[in-house]
């Protein structure tokens, strides 16, 4: 039997960054996009500008933050906040029940990661903080093909 290897080991060093869906913010795509393909995870290396602050938002797949560096103030769908540093993480299910809010203090990075590689199922939806109604914009929605999905009949 011939068996070839299929491990990657990359530095992130030599991959390209772009910006966020949040000004301030840097995104690292590491594995689950075009280039290093993966079945079912996402993961990115993202940086935040001291000041970034991320509106309330939430996923329709789970998502996990490890905290490498800095400091920022993590708040829930009431309003409660969190202090996270290096060595926190977040648990976000999915849903509005998992709805956070990012307030960076200090310049941070994090390793983010996504449940899905589909497109269509990364999106973000910004929470009214009053109403907890949730929005995307139209072109956003677009871009992650969530215009049209197949139907399920």
């Amino acid at each position: 039997m011939d068996v070839k290897p299929t491990l990657k080991v990359i530095s992130r060093h030599q991959l390209k960054s772009g910006p966020g869906v949040t000004k301030g913010q840097t995104v690292q795509a590491l594995v689950g996009h075009a280039e290093l393909p993966t079945d079912r995870v996402r993961v990115a290396y993202a940086t935040y500008e001291p000041g970034t602050v991320e509106a309330l938002h939430w996923h329709p797949i789970e998502a996990f933050y490890f905290v490498t560096a800095g400091h920022a103030i993590v708040r829930d769908l009431e309003g409660n906040e969190y202090e996270v540093s290096a060595g926190s993480f977040i648990y976000a299910p999915p849903g509005i029940a998992g709805a956070h809010e990012w307030e960076v203090k200090e310049h941070l990075e994090l390793v983010s990661f996504r449940a899905s590689t589909e497109s269509n199922r990364k999106l973000q939806f910004t929470v009214d903080k009053k109403t907890k109604r949730s929005f995307i914009d139209l072109d956003e929605l677009a871009r992650r093909g969530g215009v049209s999905f197949k139907s399920h009949y």
